[in-house]
């Protein structure tokens, strides 16, 4: 089944919509804080404690929540989260000269960011079947794209409109609506996760998706990289737009991609590790020619390049950690998924920053190559071991 397909099939457009929607206000803060924050006259040094302290929270709230999900279902956690997630953000809004009150927003809004990511891919099965499973995903990591091309643009017109602290207030009431629509849907509501063992490692205890999640940690590290190289690279380049239209290129490019591997969804012969191995290597090829540091018009192809590879990564990676993921771990497998990504990214953005002030764009482009690189030699090392764990018990039909 193609996208176009799974966009009328029951169920798919709300609850893609509303996670689309109700994942915005996450990627919206972390351009809204700092731009508040620096409005009303704070350092950089508190800038970045605020804005650390939410990725920090984000990324350590999301397995907890992944695995409440797990044990008591979809919509309990999804609402209170948004409930949380909106006053934190408005915490922020409403008293940005009190640095108490903007830490602990931040912190509050971190920890209870809605798992919207990970319940939407534990849904999928029961929602399209496995005959349109990987056509699902191929939709669901090619669609995010938009949250990070919208998300900006969201801000930019709040602070045209009254200022950036307007974004923090409309991005509570997007988080909201997003969390209502999915969350009250069938599907979600009558989820529920098959028993888990009682093992406090949860997924973890899975060497094979140990081994795909530090794989795609890798890939993180790369978009770190591009983030900040682009920035770079558009400071010394004459380019209309500068780094945004380059990160919006490869946006655009993994969107592109994400799209076209869904179109072949069910007529591949190798199987999702193959798969997920030459993608990677393809990857880190197109990430391998950003060090030639071409001229505008090149460096905006390289960037569609790099994003044309990205989406079908991660589609390929949903496939192997739903079925590496033991059984009743699906949310939080997910979960742990989006904060290595994230982890990934941040160690990207850090190495690349520091080298960019010792050594010249081609090197620290270098570090964008060499994070795929080793997300595909840890997954040829430990493709053995990407075997799906015994199952706990039988899973039941879920009926939706």
């Amino acid at each position: 089944m193609s996208g176009t397909g799974l966009l009328r099939a029951p169920h798919v457009p709300r609850l893609l919509g509303g996670s689309l929607v109700g994942r915005l206000p996450a990627a919206m803060a972390t351009v809204a804080i700092p731009l508040t924050l620096r409005g009303t006259g704070a350092g950089y040094g508190f800038v970045g404690l605020a804005a650390g302290l939410f990725a920090l929270a984000t990324a350590l709230g999301g397995p907890l929540l992944g695995r409440l999900v797990d044990r008591v279902g979809q919509s309990p956690v999804l609402l209170p989260a948004a409930v949380g997630h909106g006053v934190g953000l408005v915490a922020v809004a409403l008293a940005p000269t009190r640095p108490a009150v903007v830490l602990l927003g931040a912190l509050l809004a971190g920890a209870s960011s809605p798992p919207l990511e990970p319940c939407l891919r534990a849904l999928w099965p029961d929602v399209v079947g496995e005959e349109a499973l990987e056509a699902a995903y191929s939709l669901d990591s090619a669609s995010q794209e938009l949250v990070f091309i919208g998300a900006p643009l969201v801000v930019s017109a709040c602070a045209a409109v009254g200022s950036p602290r307007a974004a923090l207030a409309v991005g509570a009431l997007l988080g909201l609506a997003g969390v209502l629509t999915m969350a009250s849907a069938p599907p979600a509501r009558r989820w529920q996760s098959p028993p888990r063992a009682p093992d406090p490692l949860g997924p973890l205890r899975s060497p094979g998706l140990v081994i795909l999640l530090v794989s795609l940690t890798g890939v993180g590290t790369a978009l770190g990289v591009l983030n900040v190289f682009a920035v770079s690279y558009a400071e010394g380049h004459r380019m209309p737009g500068g780094a945004p239209t380059l990160l919006a290129l490869n946006a655009g490019g993994a969107l592109i991609g994400g799209v076209a591997y869904g179109a072949w969804a069910g007529r591949w012969t190798a199987s999702p590790v193959r798969r997920s191995i030459l993608l990677t290597a393809g990857l880190a090829v197109a990430y391998g020619f950003l060090c030639l540091t071409p001229a505008p018009p090149f460096m905006a192809a390289l960037m569609l390049l790099t994003g044309l590879f990205l989406s079908p990564v991660l589609a390929a990676g949903f496939v192997l950690v739903g079925s590496l993921a033991p059984t009743g771990t699906s949310t939080e497998a997910f979960a742990w998924l989006v904060t290595l990504m994230n982890a990934g990214v941040a160690v990207g953005a850090a190495l690349v920053g520091a080298l960019l002030q010792r050594t010249t764009l081609p090197w620290a482009a270098s570090c964008g190559a060499i994070g795929a690189a080793a997300g595909l030699a840890v997954l040829l090392l430990g493709r053995r071991r990407l075997r799906r764990p015994a199952p706990v018990g039988p899973r039941p039909v879920q009926r939706v």
